[in-house]
């Protein structure tokens, strides 16, 4: 073939390819809206039938083994999952909306959320975003057990403006308002030192904490300019971003200039250390304690992509965070352009 013919080839095939994988996840999803259809309806009949003949709890256990004598080899008539789509029901049945979303992501990603999530906007923010990102059961379990609902909520970073519609609510899900590293035993009046290398000793723990899909790349990570270096505490890669993420560690109160040095460092990484192919890096300050206010005011003029967390080193939520948990409107605001940005797509 000639070199024209050649890539004209190329092309054909790639698009024969994609139609495939189009077809194919049709398909797949296909199966899985009726399988959920299927479990709800079963569901449905399971609380029907006890409240029209009084039938107890026998009637799961007993309709489980028949099921299993006709359908053998077939998984998903176990007793345990036949009270699991009774429950599927029950929480379900007032909310048409959520009803129909609940056929966009798989059974056992249903199971996690309706189980794991009493309020409604929580269980719509998970099954948006496992749609959204492709979350598997495991991550999505890990997004909830880590309070990625309200974190979202309460974080504060600039992300909205500095960041790429295309991933800018994967990184602000990726960026926590507060980090547990209970791990560590470190004295009450600890130095930055000693939190960094606490945190080197415990780097499994560490990124535990952080989050899915990050990478340790190093500690006091070099940076040359000119003739002067410069050493960031932690940098860290998060696969999914693709992105470098530049942490700094503070044992005081946050300060606005924290924010402009951090600034300082990513303009360095971009324009030295990220790949052609990556996106902008990020930085996150993790300080010991912070004014949100002050936050608000210093992250407004930023123009690199940052976020500012605190730490704690107890498992009890500081009594001064609760007064900043949002009400259900406020929710319902916070999360409105979240939501619409995931159904446009």
């Amino acid at each position: 073939m000639k070199m024209q013919e050649n890539q004209e080839f190329k092309l054909f095939v790639k698009e024969i390819k994609d139609k495939i994988l189009s077809s194919q996840y049709q398909a797949l999803k296909k199966v899985n809206e009726e399988l959920i259809n299927l479990y709800w309806n079963i569901g449905k009949d399971i609380v029907v039938k006890q409240k029209l003949y009084g039938w107890g709890k026998s009637v799961v256990k007993n309709l489980s083994l028949e099921l299993q004598k006709e359908f053998v080899g077939m998984r998903g008539f176990s007793e345990r999952n036949l009270w699991n789509m009774r429950n599927f029901y029950i929480e379900y049945e007032d909310n048409q909306k959520l009803q129909s979303m609940t056929a966009e992501i798989g059974w056992t990603h249903n199971v996690t959320i309706f189980q794991k999530c009493k309020d409604n906007l929580e269980r719509q923010f998970y099954i948006l975003a496992a749609k959204k990102f492709g979350w598997t059961y495991r991550v999505l379990k890990h997004q909830i057990e880590n309070k990625s609902y309200e974190k979202y909520l309460l974080n504060q970073t600039n992300f909205d403006k500095t960041l790429p519609e295309k991933y800018k609510y994967q990184a602000k899900l990726a960026v926590k308002d507060e980090y547990n590293f209970d791990f560590l035993e470190l004295s009450a009046d600890h130095s930055e030192y000693e939190l960094e290398i606490g945190l080197i000793n415990s780097i499994r723990e560490f990124l535990s904490q952080m989050g899915t899909d990050f990478a340790f790349i190093g500690n006091q990570y070099k940076l040359e300019v000119g003739d002067e270096e410069y050493f960031i505490d932690l940098l860290l890669y998060h696969r999914r971003l693709r992105s470098l993420i530049a942490v700094e560690l503070k044992v005081d109160k946050f300060r606005p200039e924290f924010a402009g040095k951090m600034s300082f460092y990513l303009s360095i990484l971009n324009d030295t250390i990220k790949l052609p192919d990556e996106n902008p890096s990020i930085g996150i300050i993790i300080c010991k304690e912070k004014n949100r206010t002050i936050v608000e005011y210093t992250l407004r003029e930023i123009q690199q992509p940052i976020g500012v967390a605190t730490y704690k080193t107890t498992n009890k939520l500081p009594y001064e965070l609760k007064a900043y948990l949002p009400t259900t409107a406020e929710i319902e605001n916070n999360l409105i352009k979240f939501l619409e940005s995931i159904n446009a797509k």
